[in-house]
């Protein structure tokens, strides 16, 4: 069984480098800024032209979700907005979530998505309790597939031409992360 109450109250997790933070209206001209760099939008598929003004919505609006974590990765010493994650699509039933995260320009190649998906994944096994949580990664961005694999993750199938994106299909892959794969997880 799951533990809502950990979706509900929005944590703060500290890492080496990092900090995830509840996302907020603070961090959304930076959150923009990122939506609109165009590999940005490449790397995660976006196809839709975000404002300013609908990411200051969704920011504001994140705290007040009591079935999902929307999170700020920030630097841990200057609180630079790094980029942002969620967990989501909570299945209560059967224990799993979905999972995303895009970076900033200029944040990867560090270990700071690596940092942030392992910190997550501590808290969606060990407090929220799920069993699994999956993501999907576009054919086109082997160094993600490379980052999630290096946390635990594995491809589980590949969805054939799922992406239009730059005149060209694309396929995309399906991945997860057990509790019970993980380095001491047991169920």
């Amino acid at each position: 069984m799951i533990d809502t109450t950990a979706l509900s109250g929005k944590p703060v997790l500290t890492g080496d480098r990092i900090r995830l933070t509840p996302l907020s209206i603070r961090h959304a001209a930076a959150f923009h800024a990122s939506a609109v760099d165009p590999e940005t939008r490449r790397l995660t598929g976006t196809h839709h032209d975000f404002t300013l003004e609908e990411l200051q919505a969704w920011c504001a609006g994140r705290a007040g979700c009591p079935d999902r974590l929307d999170l700020a990765v920030e630097d841990r010493e200057s609180g630079a907005f790094l980029g942002e994650l969620a967990l989501n699509d909570i299945d209560a039933p059967n224990a799993r979530g979905s999972f995303r995260i895009a970076l900033v320009p200029g944040a990867t190649d560090r270990g700071i998505g690596s940092e942030a998906i392992r910190l997550l994944l501590d808290y969606a096994f060990d407090r929220v309790g799920l069993h699994r949580v999956q993501l999907e990664v576009w054919d086109y961005n082997p160094r993600a597939r490379r980052a999630y694999e290096k946390c635990g993750f594995e491809v589980e199938g590949r969805m054939r031409e799922a992406l239009f994106w730059d005149g060209a299909w694309h396929d995309v892959f399906v991945m997860a992360a057990l509790r019970t794969r993980r380095a001491g997880g047991s169920d």
